[in-house]
């Protein structure tokens, strides 16, 4: 069974990369989604002990906030809260957006809230010499649907290798609960906000896409994901450095 082989690599890939960079164990965030939830599977045979879940709402749903919880529950781990609500406010404010802006629909506003919750798991990182486990998956990365320097920032990245639906089948392999798995996937930027919707393609699309190709896709939704793939290029890859050794 593939299940139990993967999860076993990436636990074992997990210990070897915190222990090899002189880190005591992992801290995450969880946002009461199924990423995040597989993630925490998987750091809690990891690290045992040695791991930190942080839920950090920020103007987020309260059932976002019970799904964390329930998560915690279930894998039985350290979890600390923190609310972002205020600083965001602040951070709007000195950046001379009204209040307002933070239920609104703004991008440039919206990606603040994944910042500011990167700031955050590496404030802790720091006190406790833990490293920060990123929970991007590959159908994610793929089309760049990630913030950069915020969700996209992390020391490590271990369910990169995983398309989304293969998330769906570890997550439910480790006993993750199944309102996790079932509920419908959102970064929670705003009310109402959804994956697919912002993506314009289901994720059973994107799937097909990396799998097999443009074959059997409608054509828009193949255009649709090309465009993205390439204009999030960008995003994962380290910044580029101008040539000057020549020069020197």
């Amino acid at each position: 069974m593939w299940r139990a082989k993967v999860a076993e690599r990436i636990v074992d890939w997990l210990k070897d990369k915190v222990y090899s960079a002189g880190g005591k164990g992992a801290v995450f965030g969880l946002s009461g989604g199924i990423d995040s939830a597989l993630v925490a599977a998987l750091c809690s045979q990891a690290f045992a002990e040695n791991n930190l879940a942080v839920i950090m709402p920020c103007y987020s749903s309260a059932e976002d906030r019970a799904d964390a919880y329930l998560v915690a529950d279930k894998f039985k781990l350290k979890v600390q809260e923190v609310v972002l609500d205020e600083v965001f406010k602040t951070m709007l404010r000195q950046l001379g957006k009204p209040e307002e802006t933070a239920k609104s629909h703004s991008l440039a506003a919206a990606n603040i809230k994944p910042r500011l919750r990167m700031i955050t798991l590496y404030y802790f990182a720091s006190i406790y010499n833990y490293l920060v486990i990123g929970t991007g998956n590959k159908s994610e990365i793929y089309i760049g649907y990630f913030t950069k320097y915020g969700d996209g920032g992390a020391d490590l990245e271990p369910i990169a290798g995983l398309l989304k639906d293969e998330v769906r089948e570890l997550a439910r392999f480790l006993g993750v609960p199944d309102k996790i798995i079932e509920k419908e996937p959102t970064a929670g930027l705003w009310q109402g906000q959804t994956d697919e919707k912002e993506m314009g393609f289901s994720y059973e699309e994107l799937d097909k896409y990396i799998r097999f190709g443009r074959e059997g896709l409608p054509l828009e939704k193949v255009k649709r994901i090309e465009h993205l793939h390439l204009s999030s290029e960008h995003k994962r890859a380290i910044p580029p450095v101008c040539p000057v050794e020549d020069l020197i």
